[in-house]
């Protein structure tokens, strides 16, 4: 059992019987009074963000994860198929533990967090980019691209995003996965 004095960012504890990892923290020794650990934790399952305080020398369960890639393979039924390239292991994800499931492309490598002590997966993390074609959107028009006018476009994968009004049918972009934003032309 670890106490306040182990705490650091990236650790991950249970608190109050949920896995939270430390996002950031601040010993306090005020000049009066005893001292205290201030935290910023996330918690792993919901993705909340808590502020909590603990008291020095209080006691905290740490938690072992492991942080693996994996390639993602199919979707059956309702969950997703991924495998590790290194042990051919494969590892079913429910569809409700992936965030964004339409920037999924078969052969992606993704980053999966696993309880290293139950061996149970719980986040999956996709790459911060991805490329992709567009399979359709309206035709562009010649001098479009002095405005930052966007339009809607869908690609390969079936997700619809918004990209500039100068982007046709057949381009090959690079899309921002945390928000669904158009990046840039890849060529």
């Amino acid at each position: 059992m670890a106490t306040t004095a182990d705490i650091k960012n990236g650790l991950c504890i249970n608190h109050n019987g949920k896995l939270c990892q430390i996002i950031e923290f601040q010993h306090v020794k005020p000049g009066k009074g005893p001292a205290f650990v201030r935290t910023k934790m996330r918690q792993i399952e919901a993705g909340k963000v808590l502020d909590f305080t603990f008291s020095a020398g209080h006691k905290i369960e740490v938690v072992r994860i492991e942080n693996r890639e994996y390639q993602y393979l199919y979707q059956e039924g309702d969950t997703y198929v991924f495998m590790n390239n290194e042990t051919f292991e494969q590892v079913n994800i429910p569809a409700a533990m992936v965030e964004k499931p339409l920037f999924l492309q078969e052969g992606m490598i993704c980053n999966i967090l696993f309880h290293a002590e139950e061996e149970m997966p719980l986040v999956l993390e996709l790459p911060m980019h991805i490329i992709s074609e567009i399979t359709y959107t309206e035709p562009g028009v010649k001098g479009d691209t002095a405005t930052n006018s966007m339009k809607p476009a869908t690609i390969a994968t079936g997700a619809e995003i918004r990209v500039p009004l100068f982007i046709d049918n057949g381009e090959v972009i690079k899309i921002d996965t945390r928000t669904g934003v158009y990046v840039e032309r890849v060529k």
